[in-house]
């Protein structure tokens, strides 16, 4: 039996491949579960500080849901569903949205439906310009499940949100740039060149501080901005506690390369 998620490490990243080319990399029970336990496991691998995850082959990221697998869900009742699907799905992009390490997605090709909100959950992500984007739900008769309805909207504005969820019709990468879906689009050949690149970037800083500023962001941008700023000052006393913050600011006066341990 072929794995449906591939991982693999390269020093401090993480490559993780969806691994359903003949389904487009479609997100099935299995491959959701499965994606999860990869995540469980880079969770606790201290040596792992970033996460790149792509589809297998050069048609897709995801092109979404396994609608097969859905449809017998449908057909068992709403409560089925909701548990089965629905809670599912929500789980996967609320864990990738909430992970401590950054994860930066490498969009190969289609991303529909829950490859798209997959897409709108990770903390970055680079798209080739081979890219297609969709939020293609309404279209079997159904809102957007796993976080779509919610987190499209905060990243693009409501409009321009509700122009995709009710149409179902495709978008470029440059509209997804446009919406702040992704956040920069390159050439197919380059793509994980350039999402490694990224990754590189983030490393050279403190894995605290990186953990920090994901959770500020994530947890901030569903409060006020009171709350936010307080959840920021919660952040901020976690690392004045720690030595990345004394090997930060020595490393600065010093006029030096900050070396930060994994943690």
């Amino acid at each position: 039996m072929v794995d449906t998620v591939l991982f693999e490490k390269r020093d401090a990243i993480a490559l993780i491949t969806l691994n359903r080319p003949e389904k487009l990399n479609a997100l099935d029970y299995a491959t959701v579960d499965f994606l999860m336990e990869v995540l469980n496991q880079i969770e606790d691998d201290k040596g792992i500080r970033a996460v790149i995850l792509t589809g297998a082959g050069d048609r897709a990221f995801s092109a979404g849901a396994d609608i097969h697998e859905f449809a017998d869900s449908v057909r068992m009742g709403p409560e089925r569903a909701v548990k089965a699907f629905c809670r599912r799905g929500q789980a996967l992009t609320s864990r990738l949205e909430a992970f401590d390490k950054p994860i930066i997605a490498a969009i190969n090709g289609m991303a529909f439906g829950g490859g798209c909100e997959i897409a709108e959950a990770v903390h970055l992500a680079v798209a080739s310009e081979r890219a297609l984007f969709a939020k293609p739900e309404i279209k079997i008769g159904i809102p957007p499940t796993f976080g779509g309805t919610q987190r499209l909207p905060r990243l693009a504005g409501r409009k321009r949100a509700l122009e995709f969820l009710l149409t179902g019709e495709t978008f470029s990468p440059n509209r997804a740039y446009e919406l702040g879906v992704v956040n920069k689009i390159v050439p197919h050949d380059e793509l994980m060149q350039e999402a490694l690149a990224l990754a590189e970037c983030i490393l050279r800083h403190s894995p605290l501080a990186v953990a920090r500023i994901i959770t500020a962001v994530t947890r901030g941008l569903n409060t006020t901005i009171e709350e936010g700023l307080q959840i920021e000052r919660e952040q901020f006393a976690r690392m004045a506690a720690s030595d990345d913050i004394r090997e930060g600011l020595t490393a600065w006066i010093e006029r030096r390369i900050p070396q930060y341990a994994n943690h």
